[in-house]
């Protein structure tokens, strides 16, 4: 019997928007009434579990901390697959205190059997968890988006740490900073991304990959609202408040819908993939042996 899906998710009491290292954020309009929008962001992420484990996950929370506010956005804390767990390492000083607590949370994570080895990156590599490696099991490959935090050398340590394909995707604006704000990977093999987020060469690179047929362009309206930030579990995905144009697609793929008012996080720039890690995902045993994925991470990073 199959598990549940684990998804590892960071209590908002300390949240806040103090700062802004995205065009998203916006802390003026967060200190116009920090209360209300605590009290709504507790409410977003009460609704948000709830629909996560409507939709069949297990969901398991840290507490977060003071000082580290990003910290309610674990996707951005490691890469996970087969038990083992690739810390990150921030570009951005404000979220570089996080690193140590989210060590401690991951190696507390593998006492109890639930992961089984924390890696961290070699020194010097910037890399910025599953928000920019997003694992396709369809595909069983990597995404992985760089060039705004996680630098250009990450697919390459990602093939070499997971033994897995990698298929490089250049970001191209500060607006869409992670992979995981312009790019949908769905269970049934579909994928809905942003065009204007990846330069001309990562847009060939998902046309190589992806059949026209599976490939579906989101509109500004859906970039902006956070639509693509979006957890799919099976036939079940859960997101940000939906437009009416990405309701109607997802319906017309036959997945389910549940869409939650998450405006206190989009004001810091994150939705319901940046909320949430998923712990337990596993690559089909007989995919690619190291040595092949590195030849074919090469290939990704270096074709045209």
């Amino acid at each position: 019997m199959n598990q549940r899906p684990h998804l590892l998710v960071v209590d908002p009491a300390h949240f806040e928007v103090s700062y802004a290292i995205n065009p998203w954020m916006r802390p003026g309009a967060w200190l116009e009434n920090p209360a209300a929008h605590r009290d709504a962001a507790r409410q977003s992420f009460e609704a948000l579990v709830t629909a996560f484990e409507t939709a069949g996950a297990r969901v398991e929370a840290l507490a977060g901390a003071a000082g580290v506010p990003d910290m309610v956005f674990p996707a951005n804390a490691a890469v996970v697959l087969n038990g083992r767990a690739m810390m990150a390492r921030f570009r951005c000083p404000e979220r570089q205190g996080e690193e140590p607590m989210f060590l401690e949370a991951f190696e507390r994570l593998r006492a109890r059997g639930v992961l089984s080895e924390v890696i961290e990156l070699p020194k010097g590599r910037l890399q910025e968890g599953a928000g920019d490696c997003i694992w396709d099991a369809g595909r069983q490959l990597f995404w992985v988006g760089y060039g705004q935090r996680s630098d250009a050398e990450s697919p390459r340590t990602i093939g070499q740490v997971f033994g897995q394909q990698v298929v490089a995707l250049e970001l191209a604006t500060e607006e869409f900073y992670h992979l995981d704000t312009c790019f949908l990977p769905l269970s049934g093999g579909e994928v809905i991304y942003y065009p204007p987020a990846f330069t001309a060469a990562a847009r060939r690179r998902i046309r190589q990959h992806v059949e026209p047929g599976k490939l579906f362009e989101a509109s500004a309206e859906d970039a902006a609202a956070f639509c693509i930030n979006a957890v799919n579990i099976g036939r079940e995905v859960v997101m940000a408040r939906a437009t009416p144009d990405m309701r109607a697609l997802l319906t017309r793929l036959g997945y389910h819908l549940s869409d939650v008012d998450l405006a206190p996080f989009i004001l810091s720039g994150g939705a319901a993939y940046c909320m949430s890690l998923r712990l337990d995902r596993r690559s089909d045993p007989h995919s690619l042996t190291e040595p092949q994925a590195l030849e074919a991470a090469r290939h990704d990073l270096v074709g045209s």
